[in-house]
C-alpha cells in the first residue's frame, strides 16, 4: 500500500482552474442569447462588453503561457 497522496504539478490545477472559469463564463451566453431580443441594444452592448472582457482575460493568460502544458 502507498500513501493515497499524491503529488500532482501545480501547472495541472491552473489549468484545471482555469478550464472552469471559462467554461462557466460561456455558460452564462446561453441564457444571454436567447433572451437577446427582448434586451435590446443595451443587453446586446452588456453582452458584447462581456464578451470583450472574457476574451481579453483569455488573450491574457495565452499570452503568459498560462495554457501552455509541458
Amino acid at each position: 500500500f502507498e500513501d493515497a497522496r499524491m503529488k500532482f504539478d501545480v501547472r495541472y490545477y491552473l489549468i484545471a482552474i482555469l478550464f472552469i472559469l471559462f467554461d462557466l463564463e460561456t455558460a452564462f451566453l446561453f441564457p444571454w442569447a436567447v433572451a437577446l431580443k427582448e434586451l435590446g441594444l443595451f443587453g446586446f452592448l452588456v453582452g458584447l462588453e462581456f464578451v470583450v472582457i472574457l476574451t481579453i482575460g483569455f488573450a491574457y493568460m495565452w499570452k503568459k503561457g498560462a495554457l501552455d502544458w509541458e
